[in-house]
C-alpha cells in the first residue's frame, strides 16, 4: 500500500489531464470516439422537489477507452510513436491496471454541501454477486462537497488466489449510498457496465507494457532481497545462538 501511495498526487494530475483532453477530443474526434465516451462513462442527475439537483458521473475504465484517451492525445499533440508509448506507459501506471480496477467519480453538487466521510464506507463495486469496497481513493471525497469534485476509487482486481474477479463476469455495477445527499435519499446510485467483451491484456503489450513489466520484476526483486536479508539475520541469530549452546555444554561436558 505504501508503494501504492507513492506518486498518489502526480498520479491523480496525470489521469485528471487525461480526462480533461477526453472531454475536449468529444466534442473534436469523429463519432467512433464519442461512442466509447458513452459507452464507458455514465451520468446520473437526481432533482428534488424544490429544485436542488446534483449529477453523479462515474467511468470504468475498459482497455479500449484507455486506448481512446492515448489516441486522442497523441492525434492531438502529432506525437510521434515513442512520445505515444511514453504517454501510455505513464498513464497505465498511474491506473495501476496490474493490481486494481480504477473507476472516475465526478460529483455536480448544486444543493446544500454534503458529507461523504469516510466516503469507501459510501461506495461499493458489485462483481456478479458478490460486493467489494474500494482498496483506496481520493480522499478529498471525506471533505464538505459543494460544487464540482472529481477523482479515482480504486477497488481489488484479483482474489486473495490472484485470480482475477472479472472471469466470467458479464457486468459490474458500481453502487453509491443514496443517503449522501437529500437530493438522493432514498434512490438508487448505481452505474453498471458490460465488460464481457473488455480485453485488459491487450493494454499490457508493446513498449509502455514492457516497461510496466520491468518496473513490476524490479519491485520484486527488491522485496525478495528484503526477504532474503531477513531470513540471512536470522540464520546468522540461529548460528550464534547454536555457538553459545554448544560452548556451554562443552564446558558442562568437561566438569
Amino acid at each position: 500500500m505504501k508503494a501504492f501511495k507513492r506518486g498518489r498526487l502526480g498520479h491523480l494530475k496525470l489521469i485528471g489531464m487525461t480526462v480533461a483532453i477526453l472531454a475536449f477530443a468529444s466534442c473534436a474526434v469523429a463519432a467512433p470516439y464519442d461512442q466509447i465516451l458513452q459507452r464507458w462513462t455514465k451520468t446520473n442527475q437526481y432533482k428534488n422537489d424544490i429544485g436542488a439537483e446534483m449529477w453523479i458521473s462515474a467511468s470504468y475504465y475498459a482497455a479500449e477507452y484507455i486506448e481512446a484517451l492515448v489516441q486522442a492525445e497523441a492525434d492531438k499533440n502529432l506525437w510521434t510513436e515513442d512520445e505515444l508509448e511514453r504517454y501510455k506507459y505513464e498513464l497505465l501506471k498511474a491506473l495501476q491496471l496490474e493490481e486494481y480496477l480504477p473507476f472516475r467519480i465526478e460529483f455536480d453538487n448544486r444543493a446544500s454541501p454534503i458529507s461523504m466521510a469516510p466516503f469507501d464506507e459510501q461506495v461499493t463495486l458489485w462483481i456478479g454477486n458478490k460486493k467489494y469496497k474500494p482498496m483506496d481513493y481520493d480522499k478529498r471525497f471525506n471533505f464538505r462537497l459543494s460544487g464540482k469534485r472529481d477523482g479515482m476509487v480504486y477497488f481489488p482486481r484479483y482474489d486473495e488466489k490472484g485470480k482475477s474477479l472479472l472471469d466470467g463476469v458479464k457486468t459490474v455495477k458500481l453502487e453509491i449510498n443514496g443517503n449522501i445527499s437529500p437530493v438522493t435519499i432514498g434512490r438508487s446510485i448505481e452505474f453498471m457496465w458490460d465488460v464481457s467483451r473488455d480485453d485488459p491484456e491487450r493494454l499490457f503489450r508493446g513498449r509502455a507494457a514492457a516497461q510496466l513489466e520491468l518496473d513490476r520484476l524490479i519491485r520484486r526483486l527488491e522485496q525478495l532481497n528484503k526477504q532474503r536479508a531477513e531470513l540471512e539475520k536470522q540464520l546468522q541469530e540461529l548460528t550464534e545462538e547454536i555457538n553459545r549452546v554448544q560452548t556451554r555444554v562443552d564446558e558442562l561436558q568437561r566438569q
